[in-house]
């Protein structure tokens, strides 16, 4: 009890960071899941995912998963009709690190799309699983 009286600061501190780890784990921002890259792969698999690369053409072109979409970020929201098909399907958005397609998440979220993924740690988590990547442009 001694213990806790002197050091009730930290103990405090380590409560409310705890507490937000819980909250954010349970509660993703963007109202948007994130899957791991096996779990990715799983969807595209299983469900025929849709995979929307959101980086840049020139990010795209060096290196990307097989059968994604380039959608760059700044245009997504003017060219979400492309993907009007996939309302319903579970589409996986991928960036770099995952941080910008978090983001697209809810863009898309927010115009109806119900099955929306954000590949957790992006094509870098992606190349450290050893999953293929491809080099070029889609044809």
């Amino acid at each position: 009890m001694e213990f806790v009286q002197q050091n009730i600061f930290l103990i405090a501190i380590a409560i409310v960071s705890g507490g937000m780890l819980l909250v954010l784990t349970f509660r993703r921002p963007g109202g948007a899941k994130a899957v791991t890259a096996s779990e990715a792969t799983m969807l595209i698999n299983r469900e025929s995912a849709q995979v929307i690369d959101i980086r840049d053409q020139n990010e795209y072109i060096a290196g990307h998963l097989v059968d994604s979409r380039n959608i760059p970020a700044a245009s997504l929201a003017e060219r979400a009709g492309e993907l009007e098909q996939f309302k319903e399907k579970p589409l996986i958005l991928v960036c770099q690190s995952g941080a910008r397609s978090q983001v697209a998440c809810g863009t898309l979220a927010k115009l109806g799309f119900v099955r929306v993924h954000n590949l957790e740690g992006g094509i870098a988590a992606w190349g450290e699983a050893g999953l293929p990547l491809k080099k070029g442009a889609r044809r």
